[in-house]
């Protein structure tokens, strides 16, 4: 079997496949925010539930190809610690450690949305925004462990509109995740509109604030397919379900591709909240291209 386990901000979620891919085995458990060795504890006892096989783990950040220590994690208290060694004691097992968006990308390149294209680039709009590369069916991870790490470039071509610019947990200001992320797109309307609202319910409105988010989207991922230049451009997390987006940000986005056509597909994810999950099973398939 091939276990997958995608540590989130709020959640912890297991998976186990069989090898046509099946799922024999799901379980959810609340992360211990703040507490590392109590997220150690709560990854492990999921693992060993799942059974015996290898386990790939989605994290929200990278290891370090310096150090092997978490970095550029959203969820602060894996910062600097060496959660791979950690894991394999407590699991007796050797594991696979990925970024989450890179799972995500991963699990839709193979079986998902992406499913058949060369080039698949995943992007997480969430609680955080992140992306990943998929290239021929295996993780795009990059010489610097970094690759797709979409969310933390600045938001391109900022109007009035877009400042100041919200400063960011990375210590920068600007960055993508400050906008199109869940948290981004309430504090845009509390400054637009002086109302504190939860992204539902700014969605719902279809009101001024969402069409802002489009439009920065549109931008965003403008600067992906002049870099990259995706078969397919995959959204994921809770701003995916947010059916304007797949016919008003393609519209938008050919004013800044520097492209006179642009063929680039925006997709929205096929397995939803479980394509995170079963990337990290698929980790075991291949291993992800440096």
């Amino acid at each position: 079997m091939r276990i997958g386990v995608d540590l989130g901000g709020t959640k912890i979620e297991v998976l186990a496949l069989d090898d046509a891919g099946r799922e024999v085995f799901r379980k959810r458990a609340p992360t211990p925010r703040g507490d590392y060795q109590g997220t150690l504890k709560a990854i492990a006892a999921l693992a060993r539930e799942a059974g015996e096989g290898s386990v790939g783990v989605g994290i929200p950040g990278a290891l370090s190809r310096v150090t092997g220590l978490v970095k550029n994690a959203n969820s602060t208290w894996l910062i600097g610690k060496p959660l791979k060694q950690d894991l394999e004691r407590l699991i007796q097992r050797e594991i696979r450690v990925e970024n989450d968006a890179n799972c995500f990308a991963l699990s839709e390149a193979l079986d998902g949305a992406g499913k058949g294209a060369a080039v698949v680039f995943g992007v997480i709009l969430g609680t955080g925004v992140g992306g990943g590369i998929a290239v021929h069916g295996e993780v795009l991870a990059g010489a610097n462990a970094i690759a797709g790490e979409w969310g933390h470039n600045p938001l391109p071509l900022p109007t009035a509109e877009d400042l100041p610019l919200p400063a960011c947990y990375c210590g920068r200001a600007g960055c993508i995740e400050t906008y199109l992320s869940g948290p981004g797109l309430s504090r845009d309307h509390e400054a637009l509109t002086g109302e504190k609202r939860r992204p539902e319910e700014i969605v719902s409105t279809e009101g001024q604030s969402l069409a802002r988010y489009i439009e920065r989207l549109a931008r965003a991922l403008a600067g992906v397919i002049n870099i990259l230049d995706p078969d397919v451009i995959v959204l994921g997390g809770g701003m995916s379900n947010v059916e304007r987006l797949y016919a008003e940000v393609p519209r938008l986005w050919t004013r800044y591709v520097f492209s006179d056509h642009v063929a680039t597909r925006l997709a929205r994810n096929a397995h939803g909240d479980s394509s995170g999950v079963r990337g990290a099973a698929w980790l075991w398939q291949k291993r992800a291209v440096k």
